[in-house]
């Protein structure tokens, strides 16, 4: 299953090409389909896990060296905050954020495309999680106590450049799957949400609800399939947790699609 979730964070594209976002820079790194050989915590948060796969990617690169991972900044033994990773690609050092996430679009939240896009459970959304990189992350490098450690590995702050690896799947409403992006990257576009009343309208499918590191994956037939009637008593518990599960749902045509449940 780790080789499977691998390639699907592979498949996964950037959320936005280039400096498109408030002048956030995208990292570039081929994609090298190698048999992913590592031990990772299988109890690691989804976040936690993905860097664990980048760090594996980084690592087919020759042109690419990792200096630090996981770097954390104290000031008086209070931790002010993170550096994800810190590398060199072709011998220039780069503060790498990296950012994994599942957004769904609901054009009932802001006024722009990027606050349309909001967290499964509503808890978070795109323009919260931009601003933080672009108000707290990013600028922890240029704090006192960040240039103290750069000193350590010999690197000037200045001639640090600032980068994000920011992946994204994205889900449409089932209503209004015609919505074409302006601004983010329409690759990351693999499937939609329903509401509860929508469900119905599913009753000859089949379902599978993978757990959460298995979000990752790229949808495939060889999986323990549940009825409409079996999804649906899950589903019941779901609803009263208000929680909204991505699931696999397979049409009779034999189509494969990615979903999201929404409870709200």
């Amino acid at each position: 299953m780790l080789q499977k979730r691998y390639k699907g964070f592979l498949k996964t594209p950037c959320l936005w090409h280039n400096d498109a976002i408030l002048k956030l820079e995208q990292f570039e790194v081929n994609s090298i389909f190698n048999k992913i050989n590592i031990n990772i915590d299988e109890k690691l948060r989804l976040g936690k896990y993905v860097e664990r796969l980048v760090s594996f990617q980084l690592n087919q690169h020759k042109n690419i060296s990792i200096l630090a991972e996981n770097v954390q900044i104290q000031h008086h033994k209070v931790t002010l905050g993170e550096l994800d990773c810190l590398l060199l690609k072709n011998n220039k050092p780069i503060h790498l954020e990296i950012i994994y996430k599942f957004y769904l679009y609901d054009p009932l939240v802001g006024e722009t495309e990027i606050e349309y896009f909001i967290g499964p459970n509503r808890k978070d959304s795109l323009k919260d999680k931009i601003s933080k990189l672009k108000d707290k992350q990013l600028p922890l490098l240029h704090s006192n106590e960040c240039k103290h450690y750069l000193k350590s590995l010999s690197i000037k702050t200045a001639d640090i450049s600032q980068q994000v690896y920011f992946k994204a799947q994205l889900f449409l409403p089932y209503a209004n799957q015609d919505i074409h992006l302006k601004t983010l990257n329409n690759a990351c576009v693999v499937g939609f949400y329903i509401t509860k009343n929508e469900l119905r309208k599913f009753t000859n499918c089949k379902f599978y609800i993978p757990k959460k590191k298995d979000w990752l994956v790229i949808p495939y037939t060889r999986v323990k399939w549940l009825s409409f009637n079996e999804f649906i008593l899950i589903a019941k518990d779901y609803f009263e947790q208000q929680f909204s599960p991505l699931f696999w749902i397979k049409f009779k045509n034999g189509e494969l699609k990615k979903v999201f449940l929404v409870w709200w």
